[in-house]
């Protein structure tokens, strides 16, 4: 296959199924941090929240999407 007729990456269609994974990640992991770092300042919390989101869009939200969406997200040059 060519790269002139390589499908391209829609970034917007892109953006949003990621938005949609990591919404909902992001607030799960934030309501089980949140007792277990009571008294933590909010950077501390960062902290570890951001590994977390990082490893879960990498294994998991960012190859869902590119298995299940990878028609709708792919574009026909």
């Amino acid at each position: 296959m060519s790269a002139a007729s390589s499908p391209r990456l829609s970034r917007l269609r892109f953006a949003a199924l990621v938005l949609l994974g990591v919404y909902p990640l992001v607030t799960v992991v934030l309501y089980i941090l949140t007792p277990l770092t009571a008294g933590f300042e909010v950077w501390q919390r960062t902290a570890i929240l951001c590994p977390i989101i990082v490893v879960a869009m990498v294994w998991m939200v960012i190859p869902v999407i590119y298995r299940f969406f990878g028609r709708f997200v792919f574009i026909a040059a």
